[in-house]
């Protein structure tokens, strides 16, 4: 029987249980084994890759579903790949490949034996067990990821759990971006100039953004007071984009609560050590992330 905890503390528990798990499962947006699974379907493209593989649990959708749920993307850089992706592959196909990679990707980052350890297991268990408090409405990316299979390997079953609670996190970020009144790419900028997350480089080409747009967001950002002269943030930028981060975590909140206390910190613990041995063997390139991230 879990033990009941206060609104506060499962709020914090959900942005330190999404830092420490992020790593296992981000992972895959920088595989070699996913990338090479899927150029083998047909995906000739990097951009292509990502969001057919990301956005293959929700079928064969169009653009604007997928720019709508991954948010700081140029739309326009989404139609150069959806839905032109579902005339080579079949969702279910990418699906498939997207697994094989997640697996393949922790053998090689994590070792044979750690694949086998308790350590894995009882983390998989652990964040399966967080899964069973997150409920779909709202959240369209959670959603079509929960409808998929559960794995039966304890390492991919963790992935699995991992990115549930992740996309889970992600669409309650949505809705708490859209309470602020911050459009994608406001947010991205915002979240750069804190110090947080991709670097200014790696966001505006994978996200496919412009000089020229970056600056006339950065404009109006500035009109609004969140930006200084020097395109720094303001007392009110930073006061916004914690509120932002505030409600994102209490939107959050509902898997850690019902794991409950003792079961969340035991979770912590093994997130952060595997992430951390997923990070040292090289999973991430430097130049993707701004300095000030932190894990």
């Amino acid at each position: 029987m879990t033990e009941p905890r206060n609104a506060s503390a499962n709020a914090e528990s959900a942005r330190r249980c999404h830092r420490a798990l992020e790593p296992l499962h981000a992972n895959i947006y920088f595989s070699p084994d996913a990338d090479a699974a899927f150029t083998e379907l047909g995906l000739q493209s990097r951009t292509a890759r990502y969001f057919a593989g990301r956005a293959a649990p929700m079928g064969a959708v169009g653009a604007g579903v997928v720019a709508a749920t991954f948010y700081n993307f140029n739309p326009e850089l989404v139609a150069e790949s959806i839905p032109q992706a579902w005339s080579v592959v079949q969702p279910s196909d990418v699906v498939a490949a997207r697994f094989g990679a997640a697996d393949s990707t922790l053998r090689r980052l994590l070792g044979e034996d750690q694949i086998r350890s308790e350590e894995v297991a009882e983390a998989a268990e652990l964040a399966r067990r967080a899964t069973e408090a997150c409920k779909p409405e709202a959240r369209p990316l959670y959603a079509a990821h929960a409808d998929l299979d559960w794995p039966e390997q304890p390492h991919v079953a963790l992935w699995h759990a991992v990115s549930l609670l992740r996309e889970y996190r992600g669409d309650g970020h949505l809705i708490a971006l859209q309470s602020a009144g911050l459009s994608g790419l406001h947010a991205l900028i915002l979240q750069i100039t804190s110090g947080e997350g991709l670097s200014e480089q790696f966001a505006k080409a994978s996200r496919g953004w412009s000089d020229a747009q970056w600056g006339d967001a950065q404009d109006v950002l500035r009109a609004q007071g969140l930006l200084d002269a020097d395109n720094e943030l303001t007392d009110a930028g930073k006061q916004l984009r914690e509120k932002v981060e505030q409600h994102t975590d209490e939107l959050a909140a509902a898997p850690w609560e019902h794991l409950g206390a003792e079961g969340t910190e035991r979770l912590v613990a093994l997130g952060k050590s595997l992430s951390k041995q997923v990070a040292r063997a090289g999973a991430f390139p430097g130049h993707a992330f701004a300095a000030g991230h932190r894990d």
